[in-house]
């Protein structure tokens, strides 16, 4: 396995192995009916496999009924069973913003619907592991659940399910992560990604699931005239999809258009005001105003916050912010969580110095660096590994592992991926070939995670390689920054910009629009000690431009033009809005 040294002077060589280059995706002229647009946002659109207008509608009545979710009867049955019997329910939530998420959103709208005995459990991913394990059932023995309801986990659960059952226990698995060759033995399972699921969007995140099955449930209540059996208002379950959007978004899942109806409602919702308290506390803490919040605020300002109570303490505290109703006791939590946050950043930045310092002193070039790329230190953090390998393949183009130590004698890993590439597949390639490595994975197509015993690291990288190097090209592993091409002068407008932030939710597989040109330079200084503040200009239009992070020595570029990929932005001062770019990749011209 690779040395980590304490030294970064090999960095510079790995930014020169793996630069990246520009590449403007295909733009197909031909219009988009039933819609009148910007003509650079149909361009835009239609990058995106956009074919008609009716893409674009985010209203309700657009979104897909829960209809075709295999499973749903049994769970409503198990469900109303539960409710009309006055039975105890336990929540066992995932561990990150998605799993947090879930369960604020199960818990609310399971209490609005009468039932009286629901309680929540998140296990520590530090004692306890991934998922409904036989030692979390153990756990939740001691609260007396007659069901146990798992949300964003508990399709890998076989050993847990049977030990929950064993003990008399029923189990409700709501989970979209992809099923193994056998599933577990629950009493109902709701899962679009299970075989015979005929539900249209397989890529609802596990709070997306959970919402379904409220949706469902609210349906069979109402067919049973429960509500006005019982003198409780109707929910309205609309007002939970401030959680769906923040779960969505954080676990970063494709935005199909199923997706982006969720996100675009929950937005609307936040945008006005009407989201939970824990959500507004989230983002006023960080400094941002609900009003003009975007996806990228969810995707990157309160999902890490959310997260960081599972990467490194205990994610209840995230769960419990997410449940309050009082502005107070919210934002106390929030600034909780986002302390958590700040010493995540302090940890990740150490652990992302020794794995870059790592793969630079491979002194390898890139026809020689593995295709598959596994990184470990006896010092890692369990909870930040995911970040860093989510860092180090962006910088080296190709899929990384990241471990860290579990106990004397297991390791966990978290894996990315690159485009093209299936890890959560790769992973099951390996354990298919070489069955007593791997103990346990699971995942998604670009993130997984896993669990080894140290004597198997060495063996288990050398089969990883190899396994990837199976499914990519020299080409798959080229560092590309996608654009949507070239504005004339004309198009550098504040109207543009604003369309464009209107124009999403922008996200996972429906990026964000990012555009490319050449600049002159025309003023420059350093700000914030690392981040270049420019004065471009192109053709005749002056154009304000910051590029984050591009001056790491402190020092402005030395050169006369720059080549960028960039952001239309809108930026506001003291009440002024103006237009700005964010340069996401610039390559200096002298």
């Amino acid at each position: 396995m690779v040395a980590l040294a304490p030294v970064i002077g090999t960095l510079p060589s790995v930014s020169a192995m793996f630069e990246k280059r520009i590449v403007r995706r295909p733009q197909p002229d031909q219009p988009i009916p039933n819609v009148e647009l910007h003509p650079v946002l149909a361009r835009i659109y239609r990058a995106r496999n956009v074919v008609d207008g009716s893409e674009l509608d985010s209203s309700l009545d657009r979104l897909l009924s829960p209809q075709g979710l295999e499973g749903m009867d049994a769970a409503l049955a198990l469900l109303v069973e539960s409710l009309q019997t006055r039975k105890r329910i336990l929540i066992v939530a995932d561990f990150d913003a998605d799993g947090a998420t879930s369960c604020a959103l199960m818990m609310r709208a399971l209490r609005s619907m009468g039932f009286g005995d629901v309680h929540y459990l998140v296990p520590n991913r530090f004692t306890y592991g991934y998922g409904l394990t036989p030692e979390i059932v153990a756990l939740a023995a001691q609260q007396r659940p007659d069901l146990l309801i798992t949300v964003d986990n508990g399709i890998s659960s076989i050993d847990g399910v049977r030990a929950a059952r064993a003990a008399g226990m029923a189990v409700l698995i709501t989970d979209h992560h992809l099923p193994g060759s056998a599933l577990p033995p629950a009493n109902a399972i709701v899962n679009p990604n299970q075989p015979n699921d005929t539900f249209a969007s397989k890529t609802l995140a596990g709070v997306g699931v959970a919402f379904y099955v409220m949706l469902g449930l609210r349906a069979r209540l109402r067919e049973l005239d429960w509500f006005r059996e019982q003198s409780l208002p109707e929910p309205k379950l609309a007002n939970l999809l401030d959680l769906v959007a923040l779960g969505t978004v954080a676990d970063v899942v494709p935005l199909d258009h199923n997706n982006r109806i969720l996100v675009a409602q929950g937005l609307a919702r936040i945008n006005a005001g009407h989201c939970c308290a824990g959500i507004r506390a989230l983002l006023e803490v960080a400094g941002r105003d609900c009003a003009r919040a975007t996806a990228t605020d969810l995707g990157f300002i309160a999902g890490p916050r959310l997260n960081a109570a599972g990467r490194l303490s205990d994610m209840s505290v995230g769960i419990e912010c997410l449940l309050q109703d009082g502005d107070a006791r919210a934002k106390e939590l929030a600034r909780a969580l986002d302390a958590l946050n700040r010493e995540r950043r302090e940890v990740e930045a150490d652990m992302q110095t020794q794995a870059l310092a790592a793969v630079g002193q491979l002194r390898l070039a890139d026809a020689e660096m593995p295709r598959g790329l596994c990184l470990f230190d006896e010092s890692w953090h369990q909870g930040v590994i995911g970040l860093v390998a989510a860092r180090i393949k962006e910088r080296v183009h190709r899929p990384v592992i990241a471990f860290a130590p579990a106990s004397d004698t297991e390791l966990k890993g978290s894996a990315r991926s690159i485009p093209g590439l299936h890890v959560r597949d790769v992973l099951d390639a390996v354990a298919a070939r070489h069955p007593q490595l791997l103990q346990r994975f699971g995942g998604h197509a670009m993130a997984a995670g896993l669990t080894l015993r140290r004597v198997h690291l060495e063996e288990f990288r050398v089969a990883f390689d190899a396994e990837v190097a199976r499914h990519v090209s020299d080409d798959d592993l080229q560092g590309k920054v996608w654009t949507d091409g070239e504005l004339t002068a004309q198009e550098f407008s504040l109207d543009l910009a604003e369309q464009l932030r209107s124009g999403g939710p922008w996200g996972q597989g429906f990026p964000e629009p990012v555009f490319d040109g050449r600049f002159d330079i025309v003023s420059q200084r350093v700000v914030g000690a690392r981040h270049l503040k420019l004065g471009l200009r192109h053709a005749d239009v002056s154009l304000d431009a910051i590029a984050f992070n591009a001056a790491p020595t402190g020092q402005p570029l030395s050169a006369k033009q720059l080549q960028a990929a960039y952001r239309l932005d809108v930026n506001e001062y003291r009440g002024n809005r103006s237009l700005q770019l964010i340069i996401e990749h610039l390559v200096a011209i002298t």
